[in-house]
């Protein structure tokens, strides 16, 4: 399919950054080692999932031949998304984080020591995407 490609290098020079800090990857690879079973997840379309301000809609207007036009979700190329999705997706899961699942950005992995509580850590993480509507690319899961 077709993705639109806006330059905003513009409008990020005169947004005010949001410095929230992404996971250390090390941190993370750390916890996820030495148990026995894990699932590999991904959002579909991350940051298209997250709504814009309504106020703030204006700010990504582009034209094209097919007419002018405002994103009403974050599109990428602005430079606030990552930090903008990773709180989301830790609010989100914020029970589960360290000690069943990791989150970085829209890769999810779910992780335990025996095939059950696996399962259930799985289970729960799911509800919780059901439940604020998270959609997953289910090409992309791994089970193992």
């Amino acid at each position: 399919g077709w993705r639109v490609c806006i330059d905003y290098r513009k409008l990020n020079e005169a947004t005010q950054k949001d410095h929230f800090s992404l996971p250390f990857m090390d941190q993370m690879l750390e916890r996820l080692a030495g148990n026995e079973y894990y699932c590999f997840l991904d959002g579909f379309s991350g940051y298209f999932q997250i709504l814009i301000d309504p106020k703030d809609q204006e700010k990504t207007t582009f034209t094209c031949p097919y007419g002018t036009f405002a994103y009403k979700r974050m599109p990428f190329g602005l430079c606030n998304p990552p930090g903008t999705f990773q709180r989301c997706m830790m609010a989100i899961f914020h029970d589960m984080i360290e000690r069943t699942m990791e989150v970085f950005m829209d890769d999810f992995s779910v992780f335990e020591n025996s095939f059950s509580a696996c399962l259930t850590n799985l289970e729960n993480m799911l509800k919780w995407c059901e439940d604020t509507k998270l959609a997953l690319n289910w090409e992309k899961v791994t089970l193992w």
